[in-house]
């Protein structure tokens, strides 16, 4: 079933759901397929509350890390499994983390690899950014957490790593949230020129490819994100309390390395990792994805993305697609902490 919607969402609304719940997740790659089939209507949303802080911070071996991640909500509930974006962090989800434990849900919101506290346990192992890597630590996470089956939500990588556990592991995944809808990719899609227009929007990927961009990356990060986040997101009045929170997590020593090889092999100019090619074969057919699926976008996004009719036909199973309006932009989450909550309850009742 497949399903465009137009929600007015008001924090009374939300409140009520919530309290039933109780009762009872571009910058990112360019996608690879583009088969019109539907529309994307506009819903407005409040803004947020201004959550500033988590009720627990937390640390695990999980794969070939050590990651870093808030957590709050009853250990019994339903999980919930949060993931960023660059060049954002867990501080996207702040709203969203209390008022989903608030609905009973248990909320797991990691730093990826590169970002905050989540650390590599060994020095040796390699700053790899491919989006295979990527996924399997969610499910590395997953396992180290004793959590089988989670809702994932996420936005930007967030996104595209939760859209590929879904596709890959469907039996991890009880349904997902996703904003900018379907981000899977390839080396081979990555090759493929685009009209200049287009290509301009992508300016950084090009930038990261050279020695300079690496360096300039390194040197003006901070600059450089909170440059992202006004293109990204145009209408978004973030003050500096609300960026320097997330900033700090770009200074994770891992981090340059990390999102300088995530963009390098997304165009075919650096080498991935052996031991994924069999993943990434599978991932540049393309899979489907047959868990509940909500995607989200906002009506003022200004990073790269389709329109939600060019992917609608990669989810198969059942489907809602809602575009959020009030000027909202790239970080939806953090934006419009209601309607992704409430896209959150809604999908897990699907």
């Amino acid at each position: 079933m497949k399903h465009v919607e137009s929600t007015g969402i008001s924090r009374r609304q939300l409140l009520a759901m919530a309290g039933a719940s109780a009762g009872a997740a571009v910058l990112g790659q360019r996608p690879v397929f583009a088969d019109p089939t539907t529309t994307s209507p506009t819903a407005n949303v409040a803004s947020s509350s201004g959550n500033t802080s988590f009720r627990s911070l937390k640390q695990i071996e999980a794969g070939l890390l050590n990651i870093g991640y808030a957590e709050d909500g009853p250990a019994n509930g339903p999980a919930v499994v949060l993931l960023h974006g660059w060049p954002y962090d867990i501080y996207s989800f702040a709203d969203a983390t209390a008022r989903l434990a608030a609905a009973g849900y248990r909320v797991i919101v990691p730093y990826l690899r590169g970002y905050g506290t989540t650390s590599f346990l060994s020095g040796d192992t390699f700053r790899n950014g491919q989006q295979s890597a990527l996924a399997l630590d969610v499910i590395a996470l997953m396992d180290a957490l004793k959590i089988q089956k989670a809702i994932l939500a996420g936005f930007d990588w967030g996104a595209r790593t939760a859209d590929i556990v879904a596709a890959l592991w469907p039996e991890r995944c009880k349904a997902l949230v996703s904003v900018s809808g379907y981000l899977i990719g390839s080396q081979e899609a990555g090759k493929a020129p685009l009209p200049p227009k287009a290509e301009l929007q992508w300016w950084y990927q090009f930038y990261f490819a050279t020695d300079r961009g690496r360096a300039g990356y390194d040197k003006y990060r901070r600059d450089f994100a909170k440059l992202i986040w006004q293109i990204a997101s145009p209408k978004w009045d973030f003050d500096d309390a609300t960026f320097d929170r997330t900033a700090a997590s770009l200074d994770n020593p891992d981090h340059v390395a990390i999102v300088i090889h995530n963009y390098r092999w997304r165009q075919a100019l650096a080498e991935g990792e052996a031991k994924y090619d069999d993943l990434e074969k599978r991932l540049a057919a393309g899979p489907i994805i047959t868990v509940p699926t909500m995607t989200l976008e906002g009506d003022a996004n200004g990073a790269p993305h389709l329109d939600p009719s060019a992917y609608a036909q990669k989810f198969t199973g059942k489907y809602l697609q809602r575009t959020i309006g009030g000027g909202v932009g790239h970080n939806l989450p953090q934006e419009a902490p209601d309607a992704f909550v409430k896209a959150v309850v809604d999908v897990d009742s699907l």
